[in-house]
């Protein structure tokens, strides 16, 4: 492989941009604001100018519905809170997305009666997730 395709690929990664999901039990602050996830944004980037948004889509009595979240930004730069917003009964999908001044990045994740599946989310940093995969991840 050509120096160059490395050089670049190191760069593509080098500055990444992600959000990761973590335990609100591992934190004093996450458990003062009632969170069911807590939510980091990483990589190359300066924490403090991430801005997190997120809605919950899920199916009531057949139909399809979406709620807009508050997510609550937590004392450390790029950690924030997530509560439940969203009926406790049926499945749904949480939809994460975060941007910088330059960059963007999403993520999906499955919750139900038993939490956030916060281990097994859905991430990407090119494109919104779609209506269909939301739908997709609710099957």
């Amino acid at each position: 492989m050509p120096a160059g395709v490395l050089l670049l690929a190191g760069q593509l990664f080098a500055g990444g941009f992600y959000l990761q999901l973590g335990n609100p039990e591992a934190s004093p602050e996450a458990r003062k604001l009632n969170a069911a996830v807590t939510i980091k944004a990483t990589g190359c980037h300066d924490p403090k100018t991430a801005q997190v948004t997120g809605t919950a889509t899920g199916y009531v009595n057949g139909q399809r519905r979406t709620i807009l979240l508050k997510v609550d930004r937590m004392s450390e730069d790029g950690t924030f809170a997530l509560s439940q917003q969203w009926p406790k009964e049926g499945r749904w999908v949480i939809q994460l997305v975060a941007r910088n001044s330059e960059q963007f990045t999403n993520l999906i994740v499955a919750a139900g009666p038993e939490g956030v599946d916060r281990l097994h989310p859905r991430n990407d940093w090119q494109h919104e997730f779609s209506a269909a995969e939301v739908d997709a991840l609710l099957k």
